[in-house]
């Protein structure tokens, strides 16, 4: 048998690396969304009939690209937690003109949740 209650301070936790990487997709900063990524977390997803795939650096070079996103709404709409490892299901509107769901799967690393990929899609 396995414990299934996460205690809230792990939802906290993740909900605060989260927001920073909101905070600089808005911003358009990819300096500011780094912490809240593993220094080897990948990117993955299609722009168009295109494949972004790679580095996470990509998404920090995308974001520094294409600035600000002042009108960018977010929600995160799932967390699931399992011990060290979780999930992360986030909506946003109006990033870059863009609307995209963003999956990213997170460990805790030294007492600290990091994003180590994330998974992307652009709606049309």
């Amino acid at each position: 048998m396995y414990e299934t209650t996460v205690d809230t301070t792990e939802y906290q936790a993740i909900t605060t690396v989260i927001h920073r990487y909101i905070e600089g997709a808005a911003l358009g900063s990819g300096e500011v969304m780094k912490p809240s990524f593993h220094k080897d977390s990948a990117i993955f997803g299609y722009a168009g009939a295109d494949l972004f795939a790679g580095p996470i650096q990509q998404l920090f070079d995308w974001c520094d690209d294409n600035g600000p996103s002042p009108e960018l709404t977010s929600h995160i709409a799932n967390i699931d937690v399992t011990g060290t490892a979780a999930t992360v299901r986030v909506e946003l509107d109006n990033l870059a003109g863009g609307r995209f769901t963003d999956m990213f799967t997170l460990l805790k690393l030294e007492g600290e949740w990091k994003i180590m990929n994330k998974v992307f899609h652009l709606h049309g």
